[in-house]
């Protein structure tokens, strides 16, 4: 695998390929390594690349955070 940033042109091949979507809204591509890739709707914002190992620890460092503050 390269290790040189994907081309725009290869970026939006990815968004706008329908099997790097679970159930319509979660992003799932092996081959993407940005974390926050922009969602399906780009002016909404961005999502989480659920492919990469990292998107999953800050979400779930997100949530144990949240949950700490909410019993303290």
């Amino acid at each position: 695998m390269s290790k040189e940033k994907p081309d725009d042109e290869t970026l939006q091949k990815w968004h706008d390929d329908p099997n790097n979507w679970k159930w319509g809204m979660f992003y799932f591509n092996r081959e993407d390594k940005r974390i926050f890739p922009p969602k399906r709707n780009e002016s909404m914002g961005y999502t989480i690349n659920f492919a990469n190992p990292l998107s999953i620890l800050i979400c779930v460092g997100l949530a144990l955070l949240i949950l700490t503050i909410w019993f303290i």
